[in-house]
């Protein structure tokens, strides 16, 4: 079933290709609004894989605006955002 969701952290394409990147293997195409804010994904995810999903967005630094979380975990998340970013426009800028 296709689902969109709401994203903390993400800026700009750098953020967006890590999603997509990061995403891709366990659940397919995944496709990132930036055009609205807070930023949304969207993808075809079963509702037994919402944890998991969950679970690999605070990983890469994005997690969902519905996620509860402890100061510590909001600046961990950040700080994870930034080198996420980073690493994806990296990517990006050496694509052949």
């Amino acid at each position: 079933m296709t689902k969109t969701y709401e994203v903390l952290n993400v800026k700009c394409g750098g953020c967006a290709n890590t999603l997509i990147n990061g995403l891709k293997n366990e659940f397919g195409e995944v496709k990132v609004d930036l055009d609205v804010n807070p930023r949304k994904i969207t993808l075809d995810i079963e509702d037994t894989q919402e944890e998991s999903l969950k679970t690999k967005l605070r990983s890469l630094g994005y997690p969902l605006t519905t996620d509860e979380l402890s100061g510590f975990d909001k600046a961990a998340t950040t700080a994870k955002s930034f080198v996420s970013c980073a690493v994806g426009k990296f990517n990006e800028a050496t694509k052949k």
